[in-house]
């Protein structure tokens, strides 16, 4: 679930995407997925992405916080959590560096990217 929603926020342009795993650290959740946009408006296009990818594949998340905003939105699916953040938020608040000893889950975004732009062009 959380590579589909990695690779759900790299489709809509999300920068900077990281997923962690915080499971031996937290026991409310297994990974967090981090991601940046440069505007309020795509922090809101990365998250609609993700969230509808996973309804689609049938997780539907349990609390959705910070939409109205559109600085930092968090997605909670129990298991993933998902953080769209505003990159001056990504920048403050550097999550990535508070959770630095979690491992890293391995995520190519940029080939999502590629493969997201092949099947728009109808080629296989």
């Amino acid at each position: 679930m959380a590579r589909r929603a990695a690779a759900a926020a790299a489709a809509k342009l999300a920068t900077d995407v990281v997923l962690l795993d915080v499971s031996d650290q937290l026991v409310i959740t297994d990974c967090f997925v981090i991601a940046s946009a440069p505007n309020e408006r795509q922090v809101g296009a990365i998250v609609d992405n993700v969230e509808e990818k996973l309804r689609a594949a049938g997780h539907k998340p349990v609390r959705r916080e910070g939409a109205r905003e559109g600085r930092w939105v968090l997605l909670d699916f129990v298991d993933v959590v998902i953080h769209v953040q505003h990159a001056e938020e990504r920048s403050f608040y550097q999550l990535e560096r508070l959770w630095k000893d979690c491992p890293r889950i391995e995520f190519d975004a940029e080939a999502v990217v590629v493969d997201e732009a092949a099947a728009g062009d109808g080629q296989p």
